[in-house]
């Protein structure tokens, strides 16, 4: 039995922008806080928010220090700058903080499942998409053995099949899906309804 998903994670790289522009804009609420770790320049992502924010039905901003997630919010870590979730009190607030890079990446996507495995567990869906690279695959894999959903973008989609491909080849895919089917996939799990 899944249990209800309080939280969506999603890494990207390479192609990842043009992956999630065609993700996005399609989510419908209600759904859970959105996190996203997306391999971008500092000052890039703001605009990318701001972009998919105005194209989309649910909030979509560039995240800050600090903030608590809410419902039917997405949250795009800002470029240059790690970013995790930590639990104060009951509630799970965003942590962006300078570190060196992970797998050569900041932010990188490890950093942001690894958090989500640990504080989420089974509650999560994590999504690994198109990028370079093996960043993201340790920490869903991580995500998985907790009991979360995980979902991996199939290699035909990808600009570049490397991060999707090692999750999968790491076990840390429970599923792979076109890019197409994603944001039907991601709405139904969320809601519970295993498409």
């Amino acid at each position: 039995m899944i249990k209800k998903i309080e939280i969506i994670a999603i890494g990207s790289s390479t192609g990842g922008v043009e992956a999630l522009a065609a993700i996005l804009p399609k989510l419908r609420p209600p759904l859970p806080p959105i996190v996203i770790v997306q391999h971008i320049p500092a000052g890039f992502s703001k605009l990318f928010a701001d972009r998919m924010n105005r194209e989309s039905c649910i909030t979509i901003k560039e995240a800050e220090d600090g903030e608590i997630i809410k419902r039917d919010w997405a949250y795009i870590a800002p470029g240059g700058i790690h970013m995790k979730l930590i639990k104060v009190g009951n509630d799970l607030k965003i942590k962006c903080f300078m570190a060196p890079p992970v797998h050569s990446c900041r932010p990188a996507v490890d950093i942001l499942f690894q958090s989500v495995a640990e504080l989420v567990g089974a509650a999560a869906l994590g999504v690994i998409l198109t990028g370079i690279g093996h960043d993201g695959s340790a920490g869903l894999l991580e995500m998985r053995k907790q009991g979360a959903v995980t979902l991996g973008q199939d290699e035909a989609t990808s600009a570049v099949y490397g991060m999707p491909k090692s999750a999968f080849e790491c076990g840390a895919v429970m599923r792979q899906l076109a890019l197409s089917a994603m944001p039907l996939a991601i709405t139904s799990i969320a809601n519970k309804n295993i498409a």
